[in-house]
């Protein structure tokens, strides 16, 4: 699948999954949140940043209890509870947060 940000084009996997995470900017989160049917508010721009760190950090993706509890971690209770994040993506917050922070599909999801 190929994806079109300000004329570029970027390749994804056929699940949507940016190929290069280098090419990731916040035009290309907004072009994938919109695929998504997802409005990207400062609270989604938090966890994507975050987990983009995490990513270049420890050069894998957490599952998704180390998720929460990484966001727990850094955010606070309020913010580090699955509630919270199905609320912010609801199809399921670890892998609609990597797709759109433009990072691989984690490995734990399906």
């Amino acid at each position: 699948m190929e994806l079109i940000v300000d004329g570029v084009s970027l390749e994804t996997t056929d699940q949507g999954f940016l190929r290069d995470f280098t090419q990731w900017q916040r035009s290309v989160a907004l072009a994938l949140a919109e695929r998504e049917q997802l409005e990207l508010s400062e609270a989604h721009w938090e966890v994507l940043l975050f987990i983009r760190d995490y990513y270049q950090q420890y050069k894998h993706l957490p599952n998704a209890r180390m998720f929460v509890a990484a966001i727990r971690k850094q955010f606070g209770e309020d913010k580090g509870n699955s509630r919270y994040l199905q609320k912010l993506f609801p199809q399921g917050p670890l892998k609609y947060a990597c797709k759109i922070a433009g990072l691989p599909k984690p490995p734990t999801c399906l």
